[in-house]
């Protein structure tokens, strides 16, 4: 009973990657500068697999370790781009060619909001580059004042509705944002559409676990198409079914938290089926990556870390565990944004090899090629799978 495991640490990145300064991002490493600035971060476990024995100038501080108990490398990005979307998809076998379009400078065109604002009845508010946190302070008050839901964006393709859950409840929201996702097609098709629900008062809004991505459907044939084609299971953990729009899947879990997200990896780890289990664990980026918290960020690390021999223990014969990233999201930059940079890749399972350097992939569709040769897949990505160099 095959299955593959593929865990994504959520902006997790190990690197800058060579075009960085396209994207103003030279400098960014993410794990690398994390332990910088905190020495004391221990990520003993998935050291004791290889992370500290990838390739890369000062990846070895992070604890190199003399037999790596699983396969190590790293992994670059082909797609023009540096968000889930892209990330995820690439993985997954699809190589985004060109870039999702983003609206930083002077937000989104007139012809998009009226069109919105025509779809939802209403006045909004905003419509420019923020953090998220920032904006429902500078914005909540008149929000709840008239009832206007504010529009936002950031560096990544996306267009975000934030809304007091008791001025407009969260079913409401995710209909204007289903709305806007119809009118953001074309030219304007931004890679996701955001729900941002929050609550409190003037001057402590806080947002709420209730998120909700509204994803463009994927461009091409996915590892998750073949495997649900096939009749295997593709368990969804996490934002997994928002950013393939539901394509492929099974079944689903959203989860609350990283934690929630990795104990939801465990239970359905523990469970017999055969097929994919695809999780990703977001608090990383979207709590302390865009917040630039150094401190919440290492502790979501040690804490995934301490919970991976759970994930370990509940596997079984057959089980191949792959440990990745999407992007960085270096919390150490001025930038609050994500990082064009090279994730990392770990692979354990008992079937595994100890101790092999898989090197620097070319592409992130590496790992959806394998998963694809491993569970028997008929899959033709502009990869190469590693396959043959993993399994004893």
């Amino acid at each position: 009973m095959k299955r593959a495991i593929i865990v994504v640490l959520d902006s997790v990145g190990i690197g800058e990657l060579p075009d960085a300064k396209d994207y103003g991002d030279v400098g960014s490493n993410t794990l690398v500068n994390i332990k910088k600035a905190r020495p004391q971060t221990d990520l003993k476990n998935m050291c004791a697999l290889g992370l500290g024995n990838i390739q890369g100038e000062d990846i070895h501080l992070l604890g190199k370790v003399p037999s790596p108990q699983g396969a190590f490398g790293k992994m670059a990005e082909k797609s023009m781009g540096k968000d889930t979307t892209t990330g995820h998809w690439e993985m997954a076998g699809i190589i985004t060619a060109k870039p999702f379009p983003t609206f930083t400078e002077s937000g989104f065109p007139k012809e998009v909001m009226d069109a919105f604002e025509e779809a939802i009845g209403t006045k909004t508010l905003g419509n420019y580059a923020a953090s998220g946190t920032e904006i429902i302070q500078v914005l909540g008050p008149e929000h709840v004042k008239t009832g206007y839901p504010i529009v936002y964006t950031s560096a990544d393709s996306v267009f975000q509705i934030a809304a007091h859950e008791e001025v407009i409840p969260v079913e409401k929201l995710y209909e204007m944002c289903q709305k806007a996702r119809e009118i953001l097609a074309g030219e304007y098709a931004v890679a996701r559409v955001i729900a941002r629900p929050f609550v409190g008062e003037k001057g402590n809004y806080t947002r709420t676990k209730n998120r909700k991505d509204f994803s463009l459907e994927p461009t091409g044939t996915t590892l998750l198409d073949l495997a649900k084609e096939k009749g295997l299971n593709v368990t969804a953990i996490g934002k997994i079914e928002d950013i393939f729009e539901h394509r492929g899947i099974t079944r689903s879990d959203h989860t609350t938290n990283n934690n929630d997200g990795i104990d939801k990896t465990i239970f359905f780890t523990k469970e017999e089926f055969e097929g994919i289990l695809f999780t990703n664990l977001v608090d990383t980026d979207m709590i302390y990556g865009h917040r630039n918290d150094v401190e919440g960020y290492a502790s979501a690390l040690e804490y995934f870390d301490g919970k991976l021999p759970e994930i370990i223990a509940a596997m079984k014969e057959d089980d191949i565990l792959f440990i990745t990233a999407d992007h960085g999201c270096d919390p150490t930059t001025p930038s609050t944004d994500h990082s064009r940079e090279y994730v990392p890749l770990l692979v354990y399972g008992k079937k595994v090899k100890e101790g092999v350097d898989l090197g620097v992939r070319k592409t992130f569709a590496d790992l959806g090629q394998t998963i694809a040769e491993y569970l028997g897949l008929d899959a033709n990505f502009e990869a190469e799978s590693f396959l043959s160099d993993i399994l004893k």
